[in-house]
């Protein structure tokens, strides 16, 4: 049995040297047949120099550097194209996801029978502003999404090679990994672990926020029947108003009032502004993936 752990790094330097070693303690567990994916996502700092020197005490390690920062999920998908094990375990090196899940992740995956095994957080972590705007997001994604995404669900997971395989399979630009790791199907459970803590994320609001536009706008059509249905409403009560003016009018009741019809122009405005931007959402969508780009460009493979 080959395992296969992928990770992606991204101001990551000060956390491979730990990580390689508990990874390494984890893998030695289960077996000696084994490789280490690392994943160079453009990043800024000197994390692809001090991976490169970590090749010298691990001859199963293979870093793949690619040719700029393509964004987190792109990197992963990349990382998993070029795992071979039998199972694969993705992770992120940073270590608030503990190496040694890979352990209890096991022998829940054997013992159950079970294609991939994620995990979950029972409670966020964060302050209660990232823990309220985690929840809204969550809820976002409830309501809006086709598919169940599991709830706070991490990164971190145990996959087997036939899962990998269909999930390589999907070719987007604008890659929603979340979203790619449901609808893949397969049997998959859940195992609920403690998140750390580093102090701070390479996750800005405003990139939460396109990562949240992202998944909504690959996978749900909610947002284009609710700009149909809104302007049918509106269609409808414009419609009912204007026969009721045009009674008053024959009956020789004028209504006066420059701030209602203000109003109205201002809603009105509005309302079509935010139609034709969330159409627009979907049709540069369609403008990417027509183009038909690789999702990332690998510069060099180093290693094994």
């Amino acid at each position: 049995m080959k395992v296969s752990v992928v990770t992606t790094l991204y101001d990551s330097a000060s956390y491979i040297a730990e990580f390689l070693q508990r990874i390494q303690a984890e893998l030695k567990k289960l077996t000696s047949d084994y490789e280490i994916l690392l994943v160079d996502d453009g990043s800024p700092d000197d994390s692809l120099r001090t991976a490169l020197g970590e090749m010298a005490n691990e001859p199963n390690l293979k870093i793949i550097e690619l040719s700029r920062n393509f964004g987190h999920h792109k990197a992963m998908m990349t990382g998993l194209e070029h795992a071979a094990g039998d199972l694969v375990f993705l992770i992120d090196v940073d270590l608030e996801e503990p190496p040694e899940l890979l352990t209890p992740f096991h022998e829940k995956l054997t013992r159950e029978g079970l294609d991939v095994v994620y995990g979950y957080q029972e409670t966020r972590k964060g302050g209660f502003g990232e823990r309220l705007l985690g929840g809204i997001a969550w809820k976002v994604f409830d309501l809006l999404l086709p598919i169940r995404l599991p709830s706070n669900h991490s990164t971190v997971r145990l996959m087997r090679r036939d899962y990998v395989q269909a999930l390589v399979r999907h070719k987007e630009s604008k890659t929603a990994i979340g979203g790619l790791w449901v609808i893949t199907g397969f049997l998959q459970a859940g195992l609920a672990f403690r998140k750390g803590c580093r102090g701070s994320t390479s996750y800005s609001f405003r990139g939460r926020l396109f990562t949240l536009l992202d998944s909504i706008t690959s996978f749900s059509e909610v947002p284009l029947f609710f700009v149909f249905n809104t302007g049918l409403v509106v269609l409808l009560v414009s419609a009912l108003i204007a026969t009721a003016l045009l009674v008053r009018r024959m009956t020789g009741h004028v209504m006066e009032g420059w701030v209602s019809i203000l109003l109205s122009v201002w809603f009105l405005g509005g309302l079509s502004i935010f139609s034709i931007g969330v159409v627009g959402l979907y049709v540069s969508r369609i403008f990417i993936e027509t183009k038909n780009r690789p999702y990332t460009i690998v510069r060099k493979v180093h290693g094994a």
